[in-house]
């Protein structure tokens, strides 16, 4: 890695601030922002900090000990959020595994990062924006105990050989995004034959969304589920979230209820009931904790006959936007592979009344996410052309993916009416439809430990 003239943090950060306000056609010197994905970024570092992009494994500027970060947000009625990732180093699969936290690759080169700030509107021309924050970050130690535990999550799959395997659900902040010309980029692996997608350390959506509102623009800091990060010094976020529930298994919804505060009518109900039980006021949503890792709570219930009645969905989806999707940017796919899903279990009792039975986290295998993609392809292919309507009765039938077609996910409808419907391409009206994750698939997840 070259030097640069930035010696210290106190000058790459000033360099930063000094930036603001500046559109980056007036910032760009070398035609870069042309150049596409990415041109915003290589225009800060090339024509304002002066040195060439690289994709060292050492920080933007090696002396400083700083790494640049150049990051858009954008706005919407619920305020500001993440418009991506933020994309550290590429995980080499060969070196890593042997490290630990303080000598890896994303600790050595993000362990103090300039972040760079800008909106990114739709409608203006990219040269019109500008950067409207410079901050120096570092991580605080909360957040440092939970970075901690993905990195180890990455490491160990690697050392036992499934590379290959890696998801970004398998983590909470810190993640193993696929990175590459596609993301069928493909690398050895030490412990395996079987070549890995090429993968690099990234901060999830919803944690620099957390970043950016708390210490870019300095709202107001979430309440915490862990007051005492040191806690996670001896235990996951998982085993401490699954220890203060487990008190209140075997308990009915009526007993939890009674027990704090009363039933709620809202939406979010199962949500502050969850933060009642792990000592929150607000709703898990609201949490820090939940907020950065982005974790979905789902309520299952278990009738008696230990069957799971209602498949789980995901929003509806139009026909017109899935052909403009690659499996690697689709909806579907960016819904489930960065989730961690926190199941609520309850189980019907012979009086009729649900207890409750369990509480898991849990994130899609890559094994059944490739599934998923195979029925998405199949239901992109159909939306070409190939949608058939079958009046069947009262009914009208199509041959969109079937439960009984995939052990994992389908098609069907999900509107609220008979009049919320979707037009295909070739103008043929139909019900909207959604993905969904098969009741018996939910069954096989609860039933592995």
């Amino acid at each position: 890695m070259e030097g640069t003239v930035y010696q210290t943090p106190a000058a790459v950060l000033r360099r930063g601030q000094e930036a603001i306000g500046i559109p980056f056609r007036e910032m760009d010197k070398t035609g870069r922002l042309r150049s596409g994905k990415g041109a915003v970024g290589t225009v800060v570092e090339e024509s304002w900090f002066g040195y060439t992009p690289n994709s060292d494994a050492e920080p933007d500027f090696p002396e400083a000990g700083v790494e640049l970060k150049v990051t858009p947000y954008v706005r919407n009625r619920r305020g500001l959020r993440a418009k991506e990732r933020l994309v550290g180093c590429l995980i080499n699969y060969e070196t890593e595994w042997d490290k630990t936290f303080e000598t890896s690759d994303f600790c050595r080169k993000c362990g103090t990062m300039l972040i760079l700030s800008y909106e990114h509107r739709p409608d203006a021309d990219k040269g019109d924006l500008f950067i409207d924050h410079a901050t120096l970050f570092r991580f605080p130690e909360e957040d440092l105990a939970i970075i901690r535990q993905d990195w180890e999550t990455i490491r160990d799959k690697i050392r036992a050989g499934q590379a290959h395997l890696l998801t970004e659900g398998d983590t909470l902040y810190l993640a193993a995004c696929t990175k590459g010309a596609t993301a069928a980029t493909m690398r050895r692996q030490p412990f395996s034959p079987i070549p890995a997608k090429q993968r690099a350390y990234s901060l999830k959506p919803a944690y620099m969304t957390r970043i950016l509102n708390e210490y870019v623009f300095g709202a107001r800091r979430d309440e915490r589920i862990i007051q005492d990060w040191r806690l996670l010094e001896r235990q996951s976020f998982e085993a401490v979230l699954l220890e203060r529930l487990r008190p209140y298994l075997g308990w009915t919804e009526a007993r939890l209820w009674a027990q704090f505060g009363g039933r709620s009518a809202a939406k979010s109900r199962l949500a502050l009931l969850l933060g009642r039980m792990l000592g929150v006021r607000g709703p898990l949503a609201r949490t820090a904790e939940f907020q950065s890792a982005g974790i979905c709570p789902k309520t299952v219930r278990i009738q008696r006959s230990s069957r799971i009645r209602e498949s789980m969905s995901f929003p509806a989806f139009r026909f017109s936007q899935l052909l403009e999707e690659t499996w690697e940017t689709s909806a579907l796919r960016q819904q489930l592979e960065p989730t961690k899903f926190l199941f609520v279990v309850f189980r019907e009792q012979a009086d009729g009344q649900y207890c409750l039975e369990r509480v898991k986290l849990w994130n899609m295998p890559a094994e059944d996410l490739e599934e998923v993609r195979r029925v998405w392809e199949r239901t992109r292919a159909l939306a070409c052309g190939g949608v058939r309507l079958c009046p069947d009765g009262r009914v009208v039938r199509n041959n969109l993916p079937k439960a009984s077609e995939s052990p994992v996910a389908h098609v069907r409808p999900h509107g609220r009416d008979a009049s919320d419907v979707d037009v295909l391409p070739d103008g043929t009206v139909l019900p909207k439809q959604c993905f969904w994750l098969n009741n018996r698939y939910i069954e096989r997840i609860l039933q592995a430990e």
